[in-house]
């Protein structure tokens, strides 16, 4: 259950709300487990940025986690999916009480649930909805899971839509749901297409002569999406408990189209495409 104080982080008396934005920042120092690549790197420069004192952790380089626990009162959790439990069990018990224990998975059911269960620091889920390629916060979509969360709530919300954020609140159940859309059905559907390009066996540099700009771009989503980190998709697909009602849906609509198709009913077809975003 979300639970949230009345109080924001930002308003603990009138002490609190006279000091500078640096003495603020003094206040605490955070850690990003995994932020030596990828969206953790990008949020390591982007608190950085922001006047922080950010501490970072890879697989062989960066502060220890025992150390982190000790000097960090904010502690970010942004490895890969297969990755994150085995982590947040590492890292859990070593927080402090009053602390903050976040993660930056696509997933979020199972890493909330998990660092509930491992620690009894503060606990928010969050999930910044882009990439690293990204040159700013600006009009970007971040989702903020709050579990078991008080004195943190609002840090750092706050801080992501000073910077033009678009940040809501949603509980990890919701997201997950929307994320078996957003993620799940959209790789299927890119990694469906791939998978039946090469079911073809028609040659990729022979096709090329024949492709639209919009079937360029097309192929250049299958190509990132089977080359670039394969195993984050499998690892986003196959982690998601809704998906398989996508996969069903997906079947569904795929047996309609070819029943349709079929009975060389155009108008038929015609009207079922106009359907879609009536």
């Amino acid at each position: 259950m979300l639970r949230k104080s009345s109080r924001p982080f930002q308003t603990h008396g009138r002490e609190h709300k006279t000091r500078t934005k640096r003495e603020l920042m003094e206040a605490f120092e955070i850690g990003i487990i995994g932020g030596t690549g990828g969206i953790g790197r990008w949020f390591a420069d982007f608190f950085r940025g922001e006047g922080y004192t950010v501490h970072v952790s890879g697989r062989t380089v960066g502060m220890r986690l025992d150390e982190m626990t000790r000097t960090c009162r904010v502690v970010i959790v942004s490895v890969p999916i297969n990755a994150t439990a085995a982590v947040i069990e590492q890292v859990g018990p070593k927080m402090k009480e009053g602390s903050l224990l976040m993660d930056f998975t696509s997933l979020k059911e199972g890493p909330v649930r998990d660092m509930l269960r491992c620690s009894s620091s503060e606990v928010m889920g969050c999930h910044p909805l882009f990439g690293p390629d990204v040159p700013s916060i600006k009009g970007r979509n971040i989702a903020m899971c709050p579990a078991r969360i008080d004195k943190w709530y609002g840090w750092p919300d706050d801080l992501f839509r000073k910077r033009g954020a678009n940040v809501f609140e949603v509980t990890p159940e919701k997201h997950d749901r929307m994320m078996s859309i957003i993620q799940g059905l959209n790789h299927l559907d890119t990694i469906t297409m791939g998978l039946a390009l090469k079911e073809t066996g028609v040659d990729l540099a022979e096709l090329k002569n024949f492709t639209t700009p919009f079937f360029d771009t097309k192929l250049a989503i299958i190509e990132k999406t089977c080359t670039n980190n394969p195993r984050l998709y499998a690892d986003i697909i196959t982690g998601n408990r809704d998906i398989l009602k996508i996969i069903a849906t997906y079947e569904q609509s795929l047996s309609r189209i070819k029943y349709l198709v079929e009975k060389n009913d155009a108008e038929a077809l015609a009207e079922l495409i106009s359907s879609s975003f009536e």
